[in-house]
């Protein structure tokens, strides 16, 4: 008897950092993936218009250790040799600022998941998509938390690495934000990686802060919140994930910091699961609860899919063209796209506080579809 053909597949492909200094991101951001295939292949898989037919999906993921070069001739190797159907981003801005070159250079959509520096839309890429808010947004909102919650805290220092782009507009969307809510912010640099972070606060603390802001590394915010006494308050950009709380235990009470995503807030009418949905399954399948860089990354597949059903089929062109005119909603908030930089410009962060060992939403008070 004949053997029977499988059912052709869509393939997609990331480089992801399961080792290295992004280990735990691209570990949550590779899950939210591989949840977002399984929701799919359980439902039958992708109807494509053009070709009057559905298709399951499969994952290749390569490990790029948390390096630029890796990341790079693996997203080639990916386009070239396995010719995926869908390119999914790796964690870090620095990371995909490596890889987005190559996409670009084989007319290849990059879905970009991880990457939240300016700098990724400023370049004029056509081939990039993305679904996370850029990095001058994280602690925009701050201003506007502080003047409303803590009108007492008036006076910021924040301490950013100087090496790396995504510190630096982290650092200058808050400075902006500051300017209509009169007040001050005090910036000094360090150098990442932070071994000690004691000289930093002595320094911080010479300056007079009702507030201390720190935009580095995980490892680096960890060793500065580490260190912070706890009689000043603290902002941390690691405190919108869950591994912080692990990390420092009861030395991460108090902190502030600025998250993509939180369980529990939907808007309507959504596209794909609700966030309870994924939340419980992601963790009946990995035995965590799930972090903001995996709702994203599955988010993305919600986003690709849509896209495909906009534009009939796979071919990268019409992707684009679909998706620079969606305006939807997920469970991970608003999606919208400036349609010539392909930078994410609907959806909002949220400010979350470490408060009893969990996270808390504390701006804005009552988020809705319109904030997220």
């Amino acid at each position: 008897m004949l053997k029977r053909r499988p059912p052709k597949e869509i393939t997609l492909g990331l480089s992801i950092s399961l080792s290295g200094k992004f280990r735990l991101q691209g570990e949550q951001a590779l899950r939210g993936i591989q949840l977002w295939v399984e929701y799919v292949n359980q439902r039958g898989g992708i109807y494509l218009k053009d070709k009057a037919l559905t298709r399951a999906l499969r994952l290749i993921a390569y490990d790029d250790r948390s390096r630029k070069d890796l990341a790079a001739s693996h997203v080639m190797r990916l386009l070239q040799e396995e010719r995926v159907d869908l390119l999914f981003g790796t964690y870090s801005s620095a990371l995909t600022m490596a890889v987005a070159p190559v996409a670009e250079s084989c007319k290849k959509i990059l879905w970009n998941h991880g990457g939240a520096s300016d700098d990724i839309g400023k370049q004029e890429w056509n081939y990039l998509v993305s679904v996370l808010s850029p990095a001058s947004r994280y602690l925009a909102s701050l201003p506007s938390y502080l003047v409303t919650e803590e009108p007492t805290l008036r006076r910021i220092v924040c301490v950013k690495a100087s090496s790396g782009t995504f510190a630096t507009h982290v650092a200058r969307g808050l400075v902006e934000a500051t300017k209509a809510h009169g007040l001050t912010v005090h910036l000094a640099s360090f150098d990442s990686p932070l071994k000690d972070a004691s000289g930093l606060i002595k320094s911080a603390l010479s300056n007079h802060p009702d507030l201390l802001v720190a935009i580095g590394s995980f490892e680096d915010e960890v060793e500065i919140v580490r260190q912070w006494t706890r009689a000043k308050p603290i902002v941390a950009v690691a405190a919108g994930v869950a591994a912080f709380g692990q990390k420092l235990g009861a030395k991460a009470e108090g902190a502030i910091g600025p998250s993509q995503w939180e369980p529990g807030i939907d808007s309507s009418p959504l596209k794909g699961p609700t966030s309870e949905w994924f939340s419980t399954h992601f963790k009946r399948i990995f035995g965590a609860a799930p972090d903001y860089t995996a709702a994203q990354a599955f988010a993305t597949g919600v986003i690709i899919h849509e896209a495909i059903q906009q534009a009939g089929g796979l071919e990268d062109e019409r992707l684009r063209q679909a998706v620079a005119d969606l305006d939807i909603h997920t469970f991970y908030g608003a999606f919208r796209i400036d349609p010539n930089s392909g930078c994410q410009i609907g959806h909002r962060t949220l400010l979350v506080q470490w408060q009893k060992g969990e996270k808390v939403v504390i701006w804005p008070p009552e988020p809705d579809c319109s904030l997220l």
